[in-house]
């Protein structure tokens, strides 16, 4: 199998910037490639710090990022976590701070992970093993009103009363177990055929989204993630977060907005960096990317981020 590719890496490393000597923390580490980029600048007096919820993609970026000269700590943490996962490590703070919102082709491309209805699989959808309910439970479990809610914020989805009617209806005759049974209930309720010329996408590619962002509270710990940026990034430091569509922008957009006008940070994408041509016609996966930097204003006193002596548990 090829190396995961990194969506915007030539971007990332340009606007991020990184030097000999910083240290440098992927909070979605994912299987290492924007890590590997970054650590080739930072030189054997550099420190990375990656932290990922999937254990699957932190094994991938442990082999990836093993031959790197600098200190390296990978740790099995979710990004809302990165100020405890730092206290624990000892690291005084960030001088580049990365996230990476997007899913790899890996996690799509395994059945087992239940994100994708390419193939029959289990509807899982958990980035991170460690949380107790999947995919599975909120079809089976949510009152229709609350799936239908659900469905509409998470994803927009303007057909989420249709969707959500049918989906309990279909589970009175029984319960709701895979990716391929989910897709075909959507695509019946919204009467369309996914092998249709005029189903440009899939009619269930909004509910699969929608469900896996709540299984993994995703947009609350973008937003817990986004609230600790000033307390670990170093002054000087610079912050990128790459989102792949409006739900994930908007906090992000909001956020570094906030902290401008709180004298905190001077943003650096006055708008969002997109991928060229190139890289999309050579990686349909960066089409969708935005990427936004801001860069910490060193006059601003940095409380640090030492706050929680709890320890992180590497894996």
């Amino acid at each position: 199998m090829p190396a995961h590719v990194p969506v915007l890496r030539r971007e990332v490393c340009e606007l991020l910037d990184p030097r000999p000597g910083e240290t440098v923390v992927d909070a979605t580490v994912g299987e290492g490639g924007h890590a590997l980029a970054l650590a080739a600048r930072i030189g054997r007096d550099g420190c990375l710090v990656g932290l990922d919820a999937d254990p699957a993609s932190l094994a991938a970026a442990r082999q990836r990022l093993q031959d790197l000269p600098c200190r390296v700590e990978l740790v099995h943490a979710n990004f809302a976590e990165i100020a405890r996962v730092l206290s624990a490590l000892s690291v005084g703070g960030a001088d580049v701070l990365l996230a990476d919102l997007g899913l790899s082709s890996a996690q799509l491309d395994d059945p087992r992970r239940g994100f994708s209805f390419r193939e029959e699989g289990p509807l899982d959808m958990r980035m991170d093993p460690r949380l107790s309910a999947g995919a599975v439970d909120l079809v089976n479990r949510m009152k229709e009103r609350e799936l239908s809610d659900l469905l509409y914020y998470n994803a927009q989805e303007m057909a989420s009363r249709r969707i959500a009617k049918r989906i309990c209806s279909a589970r009175r005759e029984g319960r709701i177990t895979t990716t391929t049974e989910l897709a075909d209930i959507v695509a019946e309720a919204v009467g369309v055929d996914p092998s249709s010329r005029k189903a440009k996408i899939h009619p269930a590619t909004r509910t699969f989204m929608a469900l896996r962002m709540a299984v993994n509270d995703e947009i609350p710990c973008l937003e817990s993630f986004l609230a600790l940026g000033p307390e670990v990034l170093r002054p000087g430091g610079r912050i990128g977060v790459i989102a792949f569509h409006s739900l994930e922008d908007k906090p992000v957009k909001n956020d570094f907005r906030k902290r401008k006008a709180e004298g905190v940070y001077r943003i650096l994408t006055k708008k969002p960096i997109i991928a060229g041509a190139e890289e999309r016609r050579t990686n349909p996966r960066s089409r969708s990317a935005k990427l936004r930097v801001a860069q910490r204003l060193p006059g601003e006193e940095w409380p640090g981020p030492i706050r929680d002596p709890a320890s992180a548990g590497r894996t």
